[in-house]
Order: C-alpha cells, then structure tokens, then sequence
C-alpha cells in the first residue's frame, strides 16, 4: 500500500474531475454488475505513464459530444480489494496498471492496457478513447 499522502493528489486528479472513487468490493459490484449505458473505469497508479499520460489522457477525451454516461476509478495498490473486483470485470485481459476500460450495458468493449499506455500522448490516448466513444457511446 502506498502513503495516503502520496496519492491523494493522484486520486483528486480523477475525482475533481467527475469520477466516482470506487474503493470497496462492494462498490464496484453496485455499479458494475448490471450497468446499463455506457461506463468509463480508470485503474489509477503512481507511475508516471498514470501521471503524464493516463489521467490526463482519460481527461482529455471526455472534452467530446459522444462520451462515457459515468466515471469511476479505482486505485491499484490503495484500493486493492477493488481493483481486484474491478480487474475480475476485466478479465480476460491480465492486471494492468494503469489500464482504462469502456463498458456498455454491463460488456467490457473497448481496452487500454498499460502497455497501450506507456510511450503515448496523453492526446493519443484521448483520440483512441474517443474514437471508441463514437462507437460505443
């Protein structure tokens, strides 16, 4: 577990932004099991690809017409009993972080690992969510 005030401020990068902070088992299950519509899950991290590419790329993407009806996020090493939740929705892919998923109505659609992650614009990230949001949204 990291020092809660080390990632305070990574976690207020998403939630002052709209996304819902999901950090409990339960929570996750509450919006992820029977959603309907269209959801967006960032799997937050302490690494810089999160810091200088993820948050702001997840950010950035929402800046469109067509775009996820809700945000939530959990924090990979604070909120591990979530993210497992959250990584179990996620399956088949293996855990990743930070990773940032699209649901509709309950189906995982679309799927950024870390690896789509790592090496990328923050403006390229947004771009391959939009695109997905045109879809899907």
């Amino acid at each position: 577990m990291y020092p809660i005030a080390l990632t305070t401020p990574m976690s207020k990068d998403l939630t002052d932004y709209g996304f819902e902070a999901l950090q409990s088992p339960e929570a996750v299950e509450k919006v992820l099991e029977n959603q309907e519509g269209t959801a967006l899950v960032v799997v937050n991290s302490v690494c810089g690809c999160a810091a200088a590419m993820a948050r702001p790329g997840a950010k950035l993407s929402l800046e469109n017409e067509k775009r996820p009806e809700k945000l939530y996020t959990v924090f990979a090493g604070v909120d591990t009993e979530a993210t497992a939740k959250v990584r179990e929705f996620l399956a088949p892919y293996p855990p990743s972080s930070p990773s940032i998923a699209l649901f509709k109505d309950g189906k995982l659609v679309h799927f950024l690992e870390r690896r789509h992650i790592e090496g990328r614009s923050a403006q390229i990230i947004a771009d391959n969510l939009r695109s997905a949001y045109e879809s899907y949204c």
